[in-house]
């Protein structure tokens, strides 16, 4: 009689953690490394170009510049996964924002309240767009075009024509325009690095436990090092003085708007990751009528993602309205949707639905920020910007469509 011993399964090392992501970027597989290799680049340059890219007055800047954009894109990625698309996003987060204007301003109604009252009406949005879309089987690309336009009519409604609702309330203007005190920030990055290392010791055990492979020791402790290493530059950088008379108003310390993307990134991102809900969204985005067949309710998941999408662009309208202290016609407008579609696909969410992280918004949003104050800040036009933007899409949709067409070959799509 002969006694069978199991081993469990080694644990990766860093050098073989290294080859899988060497062999996954070869096989097409190249995940978030254009957004980051092109903000290192663009970072590099304007630098060399503007040194005064590199203050901490400019630093802090980028975050408050970027943060409405960025929050939109997060909810786009929701419907990007799908093979979606929402035009309405941008004018969406302005209606938001003037519901938000009009009952802080004109009603007199506390900040919550007001807030509240935006987050539902995005609710509302969301769920009409997303049943016109699931139940009545309209391609999502016409019925938000015709949001976009409906919604772009309802602003001027709202505002009255053409009118500026100024916004006095000292929470809503705090969200982009105040700063944490220093030690916060401090505080706020320790209970991040312990609680992102005590997430990463957990899923290992976890995984040891069940006889499966995990990350060693040594791969977490370098992710846990690099963390820390580069939030505590960003806060050290954010806590410098940023005033030019600090006599009379001091400037420094994180800006609120920051832990609230942060906040964002983490629910959203677990929810996309370790909910059925997320791994149902995912499969819908790679094969609707096999997601069907299994058993996913497609048009379920279809409305609760343009939901998510217009709950998260009425958080950007009221980040954009606190940013500007006021709501106008053209809040939501402009280039607000260019821009948020462009910073998911940036970042590396795919047009053809399946791929994609919330973590993709914020990358790709920091790339359109770093464009825009970049610049600016060397004297460009917008027509310049503009060009230069929509050649960063352009390439970034092509990287998309070529890395696809790569893992089909490979056999890894």
């Amino acid at each position: 009689m002969t006694t069978t011993i199991e081993s469990k399964p080694e644990s990766p090392s860093i050098a073989s953690n290294v080859r899988g992501y060497a062999e996954r970027v070869r096989g097409g597989d190249m995940g978030a490394l254009p957004a980051v290799l092109g903000l290192i680049v663009l970072c590099t340059v304007f630098s060399i170009l503007r040194p005064s890219f590199l203050t901490s007055g400019n630093f802090a800047n980028l975050f408050t510049q970027g943060a409405a954009i960025t929050v939109i894109a997060m909810g786009l990625v929701f419907v990007l996964l799908l093979g979606e698309i929402d035009l309405s996003a941008g004018f969406a987060s302005g209606v938001c924002a003037a519901v938000l204007a009009i009952l802080l301003t004109d009603q007199g109604q506390p900040w919550y309240v007001a807030v509240a009252a935006a987050i539902l009406t995005g609710v509302a949005i969301g769920t009409a767009l997303g049943t016109l879309v699931a139940k009545l089987g309209i391609p999502s690309f016409v019925v938000t075009l015709a949001g976009f336009l409906g919604f772009q009519g309802l602003v001027l409604l709202l505002v009255k024509g053409g009118t500026n609702i100024s916004i006095r309330d000292e929470t809503i203007l705090a969200i982009a325009n105040k700063n944490l005190p220093p030690v916060w920030g401090w505080a706020l990055l320790i209970a991040g690095v312990v609680g992102y290392a005590a997430v990463q010791l957990l899923r290992a055990r976890k995984r040891t436990a069940r006889g499966l492979a995990a990350d060693p020791i040594s791969l977490i402790a370098l992710r846990v090092g690099a963390l820390a290493v580069l939030g505590g530059l960003a806060v050290y950088f954010l806590n410098l003085e940023r005033s030019r008379n600090a006599a009379v108003v001091s400037l420094k310390g994180v800006p609120i708007v920051v832990p609230i993307i942060v906040v964002l990134l983490l629910v959203l991102t677990f929810v996309l990751r370790r909910t059925g809900y997320g791994r149902h969204l995912y499969a819908v985005g790679g094969n609707a009528e096999a997601a069907r067949r299994a058993g996913i309710n497609v048009d379920r998941m279809k409305i609760t993602a343009f939901v998510l999408c217009s709950v998260l662009a009425s958080v950007g309208g009221i980040i954009a309205a606190s940013r500007g202290a006021s709501v106008d016609p053209n809040t939501g407008g402009s280039n607000v949707l260019l821009y948020a579609v462009g910073a998911a696909v940036i970042g590396g969410t795919s047009l053809f639905g399946g791929k994609g992280r919330v973590l993709d918004a914020v990358l790709g949003g920091a790339v359109v920020a770093v464009i825009e104050n970049g610049m600016g800040l060397m004297g460009y036009s917008s027509g310049v910007k503009y060009i230069v933007t929509g050649s960063v899409l352009l390439l970034a949709a092509s990287v998309d469509a070529l890395s696809r067409r790569r893992a089909a070959a490979t056999g890894l799509g």
